[in-house]
C-alpha cells in the first residue's frame, strides 16, 4: 500500500499500540489519546503528524485502526481508502477463519447446514459440546462497552463467544456442562445483569435458551431466548431472567393464531363480562391464584372475612359463569386472562 500511495501507513489496536506498519520502526509505538478520540467521536483524528481513522462501523468501540502519514487532505483521502481496503482483508480473514464470526453466521442461519460440519472441523471446534444462548436485551439502550465488559466476563475466547444481534440485544454462546441444570444458568445469567448494572448502571432483560449438543441447533436456542423475552415481557414483566423451559402457558400462548386466541376469548367470557369485574374483583381472583385456589389462606392475605371472599366469588361465577372453586373452571379461567393480556400486547405492537 505504501508502493501505491508514496506515505506510510499502519494499523494500530484497541490500546492504541502500533500492530503493523509499512515503517518496521513505528512498531510498538503507542497513540492512546488517538484511540480515545475516535472512540468518543467516530470520526478521523489528526494527532502527531498522523490521520487516523476507525475500521469499526459507527457506533461500536474501536478494535483496530489506521493512519496515514501526514495531515492534510490528501492524507485524509489516503486514510478513508485504507479503511476500506483493510476491513475488506479484515472481513475475508474472519469468514474463513474466525470462530465468532462463524459462530454468528450459524445463529443468524446463514450457513447451509451441510456446511456447517466442513467448516467446524475446518476450525477445530469439538464435537458434542454442550452449549447455550444467553440473550441480553438492553432495556433503554446499548452502550459502546457492553461487549467488552460481558466479554470481561467470559474470558476464554475459543470457548465463549460474544455476539452483536441487533442495536439492543447481545447474545452469549457459552460453553456449559450437558448435565448443567436451570438454577446454574440462571447464576451465570444473574452474574451478567449484576455486573451490567454495577459498571454501566443499565437495565438489561435475560432470556436462555436451551443447551445444545450441536452447533446447527444454536440458531434454535438463540430464537428461544429471544421468546422467552418476549413471552416475558407480557405475562411476567417484573422478572428480569427468564428460561425458555420455565414459559408454561405463555409460551403455548404465543405460538397460537390470534384468531384462535379471539375466538377461545370469546367463548369463554360474554362480552364485556370481565371489564364489569372491576379492579378490586381482579384483585381478589389473582390472590385466589396465588394461594391455589384456597379460600381460608386467600381471606387472610386480602385481610377479609371468609364469608366475604365466598361472596366476592359468587359474584364472579354470576358474571362470567366460572366457579373459581372448581379446578377446571379455575384453569380457563386462569388461561383466558393470560389469552386476554396476549391479544391486549399484540394491539399495542409490544410484540
Amino acid at each position: 500500500m505504501k508502493d501505491a500511495v508514496g506515505r506510510n501507513l499502519g494499523v494500530v489496536d484497541s490500546d492504541g499500540t502500533v500492530i503493523s506498519c509499512s515503517d518496521l520502526k513505528r512498531i510498538g509505538e503507542t497513540f492512546e489519546a488517538a484511540v480515545e478520540e475516535m472512540n468518543q467521536t467516530g470520526e478521523a483524528v489528526v494527532m502527531d503528524g498522523l490521520t487516523f481513522r476507525s475500521l469499526a462501523v459507527r457506533g461500536v468501540r474501536l478494535e483496530y485502526g489506521v493512519f496515514v502519514e501526514g495531515t492534510d487532505d490528501e492524507a485524509m483521502r489516503l486514510s478513508a481508502m485504507a479503511v476500506v481496503s483493510i476491513n475488506s482483508v479484515k472481513q475475508y480473514y474472519d469468514e474463513k477463519y474466525d470462530k465468532a464470526t462463524f459462530i454468528k453466521n450459524i445463529m443468524l442461519d446463514n450457513v447451509l447446514p451441510g456446511d456447517i460440519y466442513i467448516k467446524s472441523k475446518e476450525l477445530h471446534f469439538g464435537g458434542d459440546v454442550s452449549r447455550v444462548v444467553f440473550l441480553v436485551r438492553m432495556v433503554d439502550k446499548i452502550d459502546v462497552a457492553t461487549n467488552d465488559i460481558i466479554g470481561g466476563l467470559f474470558p476464554d475466547k475459543q470457548k465463549d463467544f460474544i455476539i452483536s444481534v441487533n442495536e439492543s440485544d447481545v447474545a452469549i454462546v457459552k460453553e456449559v456442562k450437558a448435565s448443567s441444570d436451570i438454577k446454574e444458568l440462571r447464576k451465570i445469567a444473574k452474574g451478567i445483569e449484576d455486573t451490567i448494572g454495577s459498571e454501566l448502571y443499565l437495565k438489561c432483560v435475560i432470556g436462555i435458551g436451551t443447551v445444545v449438543s450441536q452447533l446447527k441447533d444454536l440458531s434454535r436456542s438463540l430464537k428461544e431466548a429471544q421468546v422467552a423475552i418476549e413471552v416475558g415481557h407480557v405475562f411476567e414483566p417484573e422478572k428480569t431472567i427468564l428460561n425458555y423451559e420455565n414459559l408454561g402457558i405463555g409460551r403455548l400462548i404465543y405460538q397460537l393464531p390470534t384468531t384462535m386466541c379471539e375466538m377461545f376469548l370469546s367463548e369463554v367470557f360474554k362480552k364485556g363480562s370481565v371489564e364489569s369485574l372491576g379492579q378490586e374483583t381482579m384483585m381478589t381472583i389473582q390472590k385466589f391464584f396465588e394461594n391455589n385456589l384456597n379460600v381460608s389462606e386467600t381471606s387472610r392475605k386480602l385481610f377479609v372475612h371468609r364469608n366475604t371472599l365466598v361472596y366476592r366469588l359468587e359474584k364472579i361465577k354470576k358474571i362470567t359463569g366460572l366457579d373459581l372453586r372448581e379446578f377446571d373452571h379455575a384453569i380457563v379461567f386462569k388461561v383466558a386472562l393470560m389469552v386476554k393480556k396476549y391479544l391486549e400486547s399484540k394491539e399495542e405492537g409490544e410484540i
